[in-house]
């Protein structure tokens, strides 16, 4: 009676232990200059949330594009979890130099999926890469591409994989666009990228000219003209209307107080459109 008993408690203790853990939630606070804590370990299936501790605006990016919050207003949160082992970096997009590091402990991922530059500028190529487990050559990886308003994804490619199971592709996007790849059954987390249009401030002949390219027509929106204000912050002192090429001639110093400015052309995200994010050009320097 007493042997039945003891097995019965160890089958049950060794059950006990074979049950899953419930699913952890860690809160990493967000400060004006670090994340709270800055290095997190954590199982694979668990949940992070960032709550923003600061007074002004932050956003949490990792630095493959694998996830990113929304702009969070402080007091305000966000929560991912991770279903995939493995290390991700991230950062804070309002402050680059703010960043953070959190370990996934668990199995190998079936597949990684990855891209160089959850950021860029209209007609820049980006690298989406990746490795699928069996680390075999010639297996067949399928990539699709949901670019901002399209109902669905569609296949953007179909690529092999290489020596070790590695396999990359090269593409460029127009607008905000989430790729996901595909080895057989196993599907990929989704990868975000962000696009912003091209501004240019070119200068010639005595004039500036304002020119703007996002794989779309900009004709009856406009770009702000901004001075660099003694302060440091840039300030609007122009609205100019693009014309029908997306682009304006203007003579700055119309706009400009007597002595040195340095001055810049800003498009809003309400002038760029859906699917893009705000942009400026570089700077010159106007003396009048």
């Amino acid at each position: 009676m007493i042997r039945r008993l003891l097995i019965g408690l160890v089958a049950g203790l060794a059950l006990a232990i074979a049950a899953p853990a419930q699913a952890a939630t860690i809160t990493v606070q967000i400060n004006a200059r670090s994340f709270s804590p800055a290095n997190v370990t954590l199982n694979h299936g668990d949940r992070i949330t960032w709550h923003n501790n600061d007074r002004t605006q932050h956003q949490v990016v990792a630095n493959d594009g694998s996830f990113a919050s929304p702009i969070l207003d402080p007091g305000k949160t966000f929560t991912f979890t991770f279903n995939r082992a493995g290390t991700y970096h991230y950062h804070d997009a309002y402050r680059t130099a703010t960043r953070g590091t959190i370990t996934v402990k668990g199995p190998p991922p079936s597949m990684t999926f990855v891209l160089d530059q959850p950021i860029v500028t209209f007609g820049t190529s980006i690298t989406l890469s990746g490795q699928v487990s069996s680390q075999n050559a010639n297996e067949s990886v399928e990539i699709d591409a949901q670019p901002y308003g399209q109902a669905s994804p569609v296949q953007l490619a179909i690529v092999k994989t290489g020596a070790t199971g590695t396999f990359s592709y090269a593409t460029t996007p127009n607008l905000y666009t989430t790729y996901v790849a595909h080895w057989g059954a196993v599907s990929s987390g989704q990868l975000l990228v962000q696009v912003a249009p091209k501004v240019q401030l070119l200068y010639g002949g005595g004039y500036f000219k304002a020119q703007v390219t996002g794989g779309k027509s900009f004709w009856h929106n406009h770009v702000y003209l901004q001075r660099l204000s003694q302060f440091g912050q840039w300030v609007n002192v122009a609205a100019l209307n693009l014309g029908p090429n997306s682009g304006r001639i203007f003579h700055a110093s119309a706009y400009l107080p007597r002595g040195v400015s340095h001055i810049r052309v800003f498009l809003s995200v309400n002038q760029a459109g859906l699917g893009l994010l705000s942009a400026h050009s570089g700077t010159q320097t106007v003396r009048k």
